[in-house]
């Protein structure tokens, strides 16, 4: 039996990478400190490339029940301020905000366009993290994966062969690869020596689910108001304040009914009071990114890697594509099926990713702030939402769409994710084939499933190859076959050392 890779944290990236490689075949054991999932609230929604990614491994239809169950809550709330909502009212696909403004319409996105999935239409996914957490936690145990619970990494050593890792209990355990997938506060990157540049933090920030002693007090959705930002929704009882004077004292002390209450009133002018927590939070915008993202055998994902403001749900979708990129990658090295170079990809196509997004959360609390330029600033993006360009652009990158990976071709499917070509659901590397050709199977070989496929979209598609994080790595029309570059692909990522994952 080969030695494990090691996965520390058991949040949405660490369940999410522990499941891509044992996927792919690799054995992995995942370290989790604490006894039980978290229940302190956090993000609140997928996006459409996660929903895209969960698709790929069949787990949408756990998706859409959480969806469901979610849009509910939200029109029990409407309901609450108005009862003469009829009984089969049913919201609008909503695109997400940018710094509060959710100006941006679904209906007039360009499908065409090669970075959008049609999913894009159905706008964000409102689940929160936990939900997301229990359906990859269901999916773990389905696919055999340990997870431990209760132990807490203390320290680790690593050499040529492997991974040595300590836990505060004593105990030693011997791993392949260790991957930190524990957050911001990251004892894998501190312990690593990994460099963290970034920002300081300039904001304070709650989110919390209460009760207040008179609830329509608030108007529902994102105000913008002379105190800072206050959002009450889109679920009754959940709050989110921001206030852009500067970072809380002690970010780690308990919130208290009467500290949110004060922060409520400043940021709302109002003298609603909180009456209950039955969760809360404290975040700001200290936004930093690790400049390479492996460290031979040691490698990072998720908050690990790079923390920002959590606005619209970006760091949870960051973190899962960053282990629906990895995963399959580090098991084909880790079962001996690829090089240890393979890895080198891992920063070189993820790290520009999250870099975009840093700059655009940046940008949101700029945009934020309770001052007349910022105002003036919001005034601007309201009226680029209400353009074509505009409101295609900034739903990219609330879908997660803006991610295209250099790898060369000219095909402008290739690094883009894979249009939906009704394929069977398979997690290996695909052949699409679009011509029936029967030749195609010859040059794939066996370590890729040739499938027949179909997208009515684009009718000049004749093949697409596609990697098992859903990536194109090669294409071709029908008017430009474009052999030698299926051959090169092959050859990059099928050279003499390296077959597929999975």
């Amino acid at each position: 039996m080969t030695e494990p890779v090691i996965v520390v944290g058991a949040g949405p990236t660490g369940l999410m990478l522990a499941c891509e490689l044992r996927t792919h075949g690799a054995e992995v054991l995942v370290l989790e400190r604490l006894a039980a999932p978290s229940q302190v609230i956090k993000a609140g929604a997928i996006n459409t490339r996660t929903a895209d990614t969960l698709a790929r491994h069949g787990l949408l239809t756990e998706v859409r029940r959480a969806i469901s169950g979610n849009l509910a809550k939200f029109i029990e709330l409407l309901r609450s301020r108005d009862p003469e909502l009829p009984e089969d009212y049913r919201p609008p696909a909503f695109g997400g905000h940018f710094a509060g403004l959710t100006g941006l319409d679904l209906a007039r996105l360009d499908l065409t366009d090669p970075d959008l999935s049609p999913r894009s239409a159905e706008g964000v996914y409102p689940m929160t993290q936990q939900e997301v957490e229990a359906i990859l936690g269901g999916w773990a145990a389905r696919l055999g994966v340990p997870v431990r619970r209760g132990v807490e990494l203390a320290g680790f050593g690593q050499d040529a062969d492997g991974v040595t890792v300590t836990l505060t209990s004593g105990e030693r355990l011997r791993g392949s690869h260790l991957v930190g997938c524990d957050g911001g506060r990251s004892l894998v990157r501190k312990q690593g020596g990994f460099a963290f540049p970034g920002t300081l933090a300039t904001i304070t920030a709650y989110q919390a689910m209460v009760e207040l002693d008179d609830p329509t007090a608030l108007p529902l959705g994102w105000q913008h108001l002379p105190g800072g930002v206050m959002v009450w929704g889109p679920t009754p009882g959940r709050l989110l304040t921001v206030e852009l004077d500067g970072p809380p004292a002690d970010r780690d002390a308990p919130i208290t009914a009467a500290e949110l209450t004060r922060a409520l009133r400043r940021v709302s002018g109002t003298e609603v009071t909180v009456t209950a927590i039955k969760t809360a939070t404290r975040f700001t915008d200290n936004a930093r990114q690790v400049p390479d993202y492996r460290d031979r055998r040691v490698l990072l994902a998720g908050d690990a890697a790079h923390v920002h403001a959590p606005f619209g749900g970006q760091g949870l979708n960051l973190g899962l594509q960053d282990a629906a990129n990895l995963g399959w990658k580090l098991a084909a090295v880790a079962t001996g099926d690829a090089p240890e170079a393979l890895l080198d990809t891992y920063t070189a196509e993820r790290h520009p990713a999250a870099a975009f997004v840093l700059r655009m959360t940046r940008a949101q609390v700029a945009a934020m702030r309770p001052t007349p330029q910022a105002g003036a600033l919001r005034e601007v993006i309201t009226d680029l939402m209400a353009t074509a360009d505009g409101n295609q652009y900034l739903t990219k990158f609330i879908a997660g769409q803006h991610t295209r990976y250099d790898l060369g071709g000219g095909h402008e499917l290739t690094g883009r994710f894979a249009p939906p070509l009704d394929l069977p659901i398979h997690p290996g590397w695909v052949l699409a084939d679009l011509t029936g050709d029967a030749a195609l199977a010859e040059l794939a070989g066996r370590e890729i499933r040739v499938f027949p496929a179909r997208d009515p979209l684009r009718p000049e598609l004749a093949a697409v190859l596609i990697r098992p994080d859903g990536y194109v790595a090669w294409a071709a029309d029908r008017d430009r076959p474009d052999r030698e570059g299926l051959l090169a692909a092959l050859d990059t990522w099928f050279g003499a050392t390296l077959t597929a994952a999975g």
